[in-house]
């Protein structure tokens, strides 16, 4: 086996936390290798097309996925370079400051151990260094922050269209706060608003870590290796990380490192922790509360499609949403069930799309869908709404039965949404119909159960028994392991989670650095 000289740094992941968490180590002084499962992606591996942005999607050895409803980890996660900040959105919303106390407020779920007001600050940075479009002013729900460094990006006649329905009905919208250029930002030219953000923008419009962090850790000196998959934690002593144990063309690799990050996935930190278990961590790493892989959450979402008189534009726009309405964010005070839910509203479809199917209809068949098809692509119209889940310690990342590389164990998600999921995705698609009508769709018509987004599974807290990390991601039980990630959420609230992901980030980052004789002594 294979040991390589010591770093001050190693971080397992090349998402955006991983960057973020490289960039200011690196910029601090530190020695930092970044160890990243899947390719070497470049800006010009990027290209505009829904099938060819399938390569950036997870390409590593299968994630089972079992329960009532399974997760699609595939979808949801990264392969490479950018992780799935490389193929997300660019939909970045605060959350709510009533997110961070569920518990406290409503007596069910769990508290974060911070605040909102502990995050803002951080939210503030990572929107000025990154680029955010929006209208604070016109995003009333909107919890306090510094406005946004950019005006809104432009508005296409679909989003138009639907906002009628959502004004003849006295509900509120907004542009959609998004990481996305309006204007020439920091030499990242505008957005062309071609619809194609999900292939991972190929001109850097889009704030994916190619164009924000990784360019800055690299510049500071990071160092990034590619097609090294993270097997284990090899440990020095019950309360330290010697190494991280990887697979690299066949070969099983050792890097020893002061200080471990790991910030794989939602999936594969759990994964690592818990193929780690050894004499001193019999339950696996920094497990001694039993809840690595527990509490994984994720959002539902309530799609909604409708035909209207009026010319759309449907192509035209971004990926994510073009306006925002969250006037059904409040948790309680619904009959159908306790949670929040916002709305994406008009985002860009394409032949193609996500899913494969973009404005075609499943119940459709011949001459039908081909008349369909001839209205919609000029008459079409969509939204989804985002639904809340609440943690649940029978969700989670376990490891089964099958061998992985350097003879781990792969992992498996289990998963079931509540009641109370479930009456938010039912509340939402009878609303979105309604909005439709109102907005004078000639048909309108609801999509399956669909989810988005990993939260959850290694989750933070004050107390050492019922979370894994303190508020910084830093384990309880091992002094130099940190976890990075939106695996730290203790609760999902019902927005997109990478702006969130980030400022806790930076918050641990900044800590971690001003702390470092504490970390990695």
């Amino acid at each position: 086996m294979a040991t390589a000289d010591k770093v001050d740094a190693v971080i397992v992941g090349a998402g955006a936390a991983g960057c973020l968490y490289a960039a200011r180590l690196a910029g601090a002084g530190k020695a930092v290798l970044v160890l990243e499962a899947g390719p070497a992606w470049h800006e010009s591996d990027l290209v505009s097309s829904q099938i060819h942005a399938r390569r950036l999607r997870w390409g590593g050895p299968h994630v089972a996925s079992g329960g009532d409803h399974p997760l699609a980890y595939d979808f949801n996660a990264g392969w490479g370079f950018g992780g799935a900040a490389l193929h997300h959105y660019g939909t970045w919303p605060r959350m709510h400051e009533e997110d961070f106390h569920v518990r406290t407020l409503h007596g069910r779920g769990l508290d974060w151990p911070i605040s909102y007001d502990d995050l803002r600050p951080f939210y503030d940075r990572i929107q000025d260094e990154v680029g955010l479009s929006g209208d604070a002013a016109a995003e009333v729900w909107r919890p306090p922050g510094a406005p946004y460094p950019m005006p809104p990006l432009a508005t296409f006649a679909q989003a138009r269209v639907i906002a009628r329905g959502f004004a003849a009905l006295g509900l509120r919208t907004a542009p959609m706060p998004m990481a996305i250029t309006s204007v020439e930002y920091r030499g990242r030219p505008a957005c062309l608003y071609d619809g194609w953000c999900d292939a991972g923008c190929p001109i850097g419009a889009l704030a994916n870590p190619l164009v924000t962090y990784k360019r800055a850790a690299e510049a500071a000196g990071a160092r990034f290796r590619a097609g090294a998959y993270v097997t284990r934690l090899v440990p020095r002593a019950k309360t330290r990380v010697a190494a991280v144990e990887y697979v690299e063309k066949g070969e099983t690799r050792t890097q020893p490192a002061d200080l471990v990050v790991l910030a794989a996935s939602v999936v594969h930190n759990p994964a690592i922790l818990l193929n780690s278990a050894a004499d001193v961590w019999p339950g696996g790493a920094a497990n001694r509360s039993g809840l690595v892989g527990r509490h994984v959450m994720a959002h539902t979402i309530a799609s909604v499609g409708g035909l209207f008189a009026d010319e759309t534009e449907p192509h035209m726009g971004v990926t994510g949403a073009q306006l925002t309405c969250r006037d059904g964010y409040r948790k309680a005070g619904r009959a159908e069930a306790f949670g929040s839910y916002q709305w994406l509203i008009a985002p860009a479809v394409k032949p193609n799309d996500l899913l494969g199917i973009a404005i075609s209809r499943t119940d459709l068949y011949g001459p039908a869908l081909e008349a369909f098809m001839h209205r919609a692509v000029r008459h079409f119209g969509n939204m989804l709404a985002m639904g809340e889940e609440l943690p649940d310690a029978g969700n989670r990342v376990e490891l089964d039965s099958r061998k992985g590389p350097g003879g781990t164990r792969l992992p498996r998600l289990v998963h079931r949404f509540s009641p109370d999921a479930l009456g938010v995705w039912e509340h939402a698609k009878a609303e979105g119909l309604r909005i439709f009508r109102a907005a004078g769709a000639t048909e309108a018509w609801t999509g399956p159960l669909a989810t988005a987004h990993l939260m959850g599974g290694t989750i933070m807290g004050d107390d050492p028994a019922r979370s894994v990390t303190d508020s910084f991601g830093r384990t309880h039980d091992i002094d130099n392991l940190i976890l990075a990630g939106p695996g730290l959420f203790p609760t999902a609230g019902a927005v997109n989670p990478n702006f969130t992901n980030h400022a806790v980030t930076l918050r641990s980052a900044d800590h971690v650095i001003a702390h470092w004789g504490d970390h990695a002594p």
